[in-house]
Parts: C-alpha cells; structure tokens; sequence
C-alpha cells in the first residue's frame, strides 16, 4: 500500500490528508494558514509532521507529497500569485520545502514525489479519481467560493496547459460592460456566479430598488454578505430568491460554455458554496438544462455537486502526488 500526503492551503486553513492508493484518508491534520511567504513552508512541513503523527506507521509507506494552493503555480512548482499570501510571485517551492520534507520522511522508498499546483486542480483530480467523477474519462470540476476555480481532466489526465495555468474558468467573459473583475477586465464569471458574485448581484438588487428588504436585515447594502442571501433564501424570502434566481442564471451560462467547449462526461461543482447547494445549485442546475444546448437530450452534459467535501483538494493534491492521473 502507498500512501501520499495532501496539503490543500485555504484562506483560514491548511489541511492535510494522508491518502492511500486506493483512495482511503486515513490520517488528517489541520494548522492556521499561513499569511507570509516566509512562514508557507514552516506551515507545510507542520502539517505533514502533524499528519504523520496521526498516520502512525513508519513513513517508508509515504511516496510522495503534493500541495495545493490558491493561485498560478507553474509546471516547475513555482508560485506566481496566489490568495492570501503577498510577494511570493517567482517563490520556488519545491526548492525550499524538498530538503525539509526528505528530512521529516527519510529516503528508504527511493526519491520523494513531490508536486506543487494549483487548488482547484487539485480537487479536480481527487473528485475524478475517488469522487463524483468516478466512471468517466473526462470531467471538470468548478470551485465555487469567494472565486471560481477549475480543474479539467481528459482521458484520464490533467489537463495542465502549455504553463500549467489552464482552467482557470472563472475569468471566462460573460458580460463586457460588467463590473470590474480582480485581474483587470469586466465581466469575468467569478464576477457573478462565485460567493463574492452572489453578494454583488444581491447589491445591484438593493440600488435598483428590487430587494430593499435585503440591506435592511444585512445592517446596510456594504453589510450583505452572500451567506445573507442564502439564509433569507432559505427562509422564503422572496426578494432573496429572486437575486438566487440572477444567480443561477450567471452560474447556468457559464456551466453551458464549458459544455460546448469541452464536452466532459460530466461537470462536478464544488468549493465552499457547495454547503449551500440546496438552496443555490438545483435552480443553477434547472436553468442549464433548459436554457443549455448540451443540458439535455442525447448529447447532455450532466452536472453534479462534488462527493469529497472539504477534502476535496488535500486528497486530490495526495492523487497527483501518487501518480494515480497524470
């Protein structure tokens, strides 16, 4: 039995998963995210210290660690932007966190695996390998929290791209006059189908005079948040649905782009609104299929919520650093 270790870095958390061939978690660890480059890879190495503890046996069963962050991470590992940490663009991370992981894991099963990528292909691969993309070749997996994230897998393998930079889906246009979006341009997806997104739409309502009941329970417009709108939404509030309504719109369009350009055997969503599906996914879902040329019928792209949970991405980055996909 091999064994691979997961790191998957979060805003307010860094997991790790020890995960075997075979697809089991059977050792976790959680620390606080690091906030500086400095202390990333101090955090790493914890993590994995603290998972081996946890594991238990002797860490000759450990081939490989993989890690997961939110960010462009490039073919050799290095980082060039990523969420919550500043000034790491051109950190080499495998340079740093090799020497120190060799020393906590030791060398008796030949030279250690390890692999640095983004977070969302990191849930992508773990979601096709173990989760909701079990039994066909070709999926991808959206991330939907603050941003949306991507991850694609064809035949069987990542999809990386000619800089490891590919899927990065939620920077798709959707709409040209739209607000501006974090990486310069108007009207990127994540603008309006992420959480961040959900809470703009639930803003634009307020102003144009459609959802004052909204701002009022929120303590103010600058106050309401996109959890807001789900728990008004979840408790009947009719101007609340109707602004979910907008959203699954957005969320529909986007998930019909990917259809007919990709063709996957099935798109899996994820991420931390995956919490809230209840109330956002099944309408997201009902509009695909209706509005969608692949939502439905013999060609349909079928669209399900992810199966691994919070998990998704340590397990995932323990795929990558099995070698289970390529």
């Amino acid at each position: 039995m091999a064994i691979g270790i997961g790191l998957d870095v979060g805003g307010t958390k860094v997991l790790g998963c020890a995960v075997t061939d075979a697809g089991e978690v059977v050792a976790e660890a959680r620390l606080a995210s690091p906030a500086t480059k400095e202390a990333l890879v101090d955090v790493l190495c914890a993590c994995v210290e603290a998972v081996l503890a946890d594991l238990g046996s002797p860490t000759s069963t450990v081939v490989g660690v993989g890690a997961g962050l939110p960010g462009l991470v490039d073919r050799a590992g290095v980082l060039h932007e990523t969420a919550n940490i500043h000034d790491v663009a051109g950190l080499d991370l495998p340079a740093s966190l090799r020497p120190r992981l060799e020393g906590l894991l030791g060398s008796s099963a030949g030279p250690l695996v390890l692999v640095v990528d983004n977070d969302a292909t990191c849930a992508a691969a773990g979601e096709h390998a173990f989760g909701a993309g079990q039994g066909v070749t070709d999926s991808i997996t959206v991330t939907l929290g603050t941003g949306i994230g991507g991850g694609i897998v064809t035949a069987g393998s990542i999809v990386h791209g000619e800089r490891n930079f590919a899927a990065e889906v939620g920077h798709m246009v959707v709409d040209p006059s739209g607000p501006r979006c974090g990486c310069g341009r108007r009207g990127c997806w994540e603008r309006f189908a992420s959480g961040t997104g959900l809470a703009y739409l639930a803003r634009r309502a307020v102003l144009e005079g459609r959802a004052p009941g909204l701002a009022e329970a929120a303590g103010g417009i600058e106050a309401l948040r996109a959890e807001q709108v789900v728990a008004a939404a979840s408790a009947g509030d009719p101007e609340a649905a109707a602004v979910v309504g907008e959203y699954a719109d957005y969320l529909a369009l986007g998930l019909g782009n990917l259809a007919e350009l990709l063709d996957p055997g099935r798109i899996i969503l994820g991420g931390g609104l995956a919490a809230a599906g209840s109330v956002l996914f099944p309408p997201a879902i009902a509009r695909y299929e209706a509005t969608c040329r692949r939502g439905s019928g013999p060609r349909q792209v079928p669209v399900v919520t992810a199966s691994l949970g919070e998990r998704a991405g340590a397990i995932g980055a323990a795929v990558l650093a099995l070698g289970v996909l390529g």
